[in-house]
């Protein structure tokens, strides 16, 4: 597996350094945890000045200034090329002459997240990481399932209670893991890095991870790239944690330090009023945001603690240009539908927010008529239908009664019961009754969480994804039968020791039980035992595996 050893920058004090790009890395010489990357640009310039000839229309166009080595890799997903869209009807009613809407809708998932994690899954892969946990409000969460499904990456997702369910079954139909949580974000980013850190696994830093950044450069790149090497004077952008304008920002400096546009665009980072920590801080004058409770509707936005992300941004606007400002939700329901109605574009709510800052800024003469304005336009109206995907899609920790930071007891009660209840069981099988039955069972004796595939592909897929701690698998499937299955299973360093109970209607023959020696924990007939004297043993399987796991 190749690692790419890259060369970074500190943002704090500028000490240039070595790193690989998911590594937790610090400062050599102050501490600081934010690094970005370091490129040839020099040799990128002759490429562009060349009009990157042959190259994709997608982010992947931008590849020597991303922290990756070989985006050619067919598991990764494809995300960016998006087009930028004049507005007319719109932009009348704000009096604007030249305003863009940067269409990031027509991404994987309909989100600008898509590129973050388009280069986060890319690292991960190039890294040797199979197995990553995330905290979400959402669209990152969709995002990351969408591409770790397309590179056979486990995916546990951390999502608190407000999210929208139709957030949480998408990321669910893609194959994550839910973890529902009753608290605020921040407390489901600090469940999320506790349960990563208990189990040894990769978990996303969000913010501070340097391809996260760096993705969402490649829109301030596609930005001046498509208004013919020119800079706009705004951009517009709303905001929770600000991984996003980060990035973006970063982008439009690297162009004008190439000499390739003649300014650095104002950045306007819109929240909402019910969770605007940044905001309110911008309007004090100072560069450090105090912590709130978010009361507001639009989930999505709801992050209290921007942390450091606020004060490179507001370093940023004292540099650059810009300004920070608020809307109400009731704004953006507004800005929603006249966008919708003068543009035929809908967007999300979180989205929304920008406009109606946008809106705000106009009428208060902030932004000119004559300003070249672009705005993120991200949407995301996917609705996943519950019935796909059965009642089992998530698991639920409630850490009701405090929106303040959980005590440290509390949320290791919580990861415990975590821990009791993400007991995965994957049933492969093609008669759904015979699985129906069996998952009622098991589900009646403890908190399995039980999936289904009806044939032998469907049910390989899903071990690969799922990393179930057992399998009970039939042997007569069409496509692909027990057999094959198992085979590939033990084939394969990620799946050969997860516990596999195989079961089948049919005759075996010797020759097939020697097949099944020592690679199975077991073998049934369907009619030897009763179906619940069947679930018995398989949790008494269950119940070894656990025991092993903890000795």
């Amino acid at each position: 597996m190749t690692k790419l050893h890259l060369r970074a920058t500190c943002i704090e004090c500028g000490h240039l350094q070595w790193t690989q790009p998911l590594d937790s890395a610090t400062c050599e010489a102050c501490g600081s945890e934010w690094l970005q990357g370091h490129y040839d640009y020099a040799a990128f310039k002759r490429e562009l000045l060349r009009g990157l000839p042959g190259r994709p229309t997608n982010l992947w166009r931008y590849r020597e200034v991303l922290p990756i080595v070989d985006p050619t890799d067919p598991d990764l997903i494809i995300a960016g090329g998006t087009p930028l869209r004049s507005s007319r009807r719109y932009a009348a009613t704000l009096g604007c002459t030249q305003l863009y809407l940067k269409d990031e809708r027509l991404n994987a998932t309909g989100s600008f997240k898509d590129r973050q994690a388009a280069v986060s899954v890319a690292a991960m892969l190039e890294a040797g990481i199979h197995e990553c946990v995330i905290a979400s409000t959402g669209n990152a969460a969709v995002s990351y399932a969408a591409a770790c499904a397309r590179a056979g990456i486990k995916l546990w997702v951390f999502m608190t209670s407000l999210v929208p369910p139709e957030k949480m079954r998408e990321a669910a139909l893609f194959g994550a893991d839910v973890i529902k949580v009753s608290g605020t974000y921040e407390q489901a980013k600090q469940i999320a890095a506790d349960f990563a850190q208990r189990r040894h696994l990769f978990c996303d830093r969000g913010a501070r991870s340097l391809p996260a950044r760096e993705s969402f450069k490649t829109i301030a790149y596609e930005i001046v790239e498509q208004l013919g090497w020119r800079a706009p004077d705004w951009y517009f952008q709303s905001v929770s944690g600000g991984l996003g304008p980060l990035g973006v920002h970063r982008g439009f400096e690297e162009l004008f330090e190439m000499g390739l546009i003649d300014r650095v665009p104002a950045l306007a980072v819109i929240q909402a009023e019910g969770c605007s920590p940044m905001v309110q801080a911008f309007k004090a004058g100072r560069d450090v945001a105090d912590p709130i409770t978010p009361e507001t509707r639009i989930a999505i936005l709801s992050t209290g603690d921007p942390g450091k992300a606020y004060t490179y941004l507001w370093r940023k606007i004292q540099h650059s240009g810009g300004t920070m400002e608020s809307v109400s939700d009731r704004e953006a329901w507004t800005a929603m539908q006249t966008l919708a109605r003068t543009e035929g574009m809908a967007v999300e709510p979180a989205t929304a927010v920008a406009f109606a800052g946008l809106e705000k800024l106009a009428r208060q003469g902030t932004i000119k008529p004559d300003d070249l304005v672009v705005v993120n336009c991200s949407g995301h109206t996917f609705p996943v239908e519950k019935h796909v995907l059965g009642d089992h899609w998530r698991v639920d920790i409630d850490l009701v009664g405090s929106q303040q930071p959980a005590p440290r007891d509390g949320l290791v009660a919580a990861l415990e019961r975590l821990d009791e209840n993400v007991t995965t069981v994957l049933i492969v099988d093609d008669n759904a009754d015979d699985a129906t039955l069996v998952r009622r069972l098991l589900e009646a004796k403890k908190s399995y969480r039980v999936f289904h595939a009806l044939d032998g592909r469907a049910g390989l897929a899903e071990a690969r994804q799922r990393l179930p701690d057992l399998i009970v698998l039939d042997l007569t499937m069409p496509n692909m039968d027990g057999f094959s299955v198992l085979e590939e299973l033990k084939r394969a360093e990620r799946t050969r020791h997860i516990p596999v109970i195989v079961v089948t209607a049919r005759d075996v023959t010797e020759a097939e039980r020697q097949r099944l020696t020592g690679r199975v924990e077991a073998f049934y007939q369907k009619a030897a035992l009763s179906p619940r004297a069947f679930v018995d043993q398989v949790v008494q399987v269950l119940d070894l595996k656990t025991g092993r796991e903890e000795e």
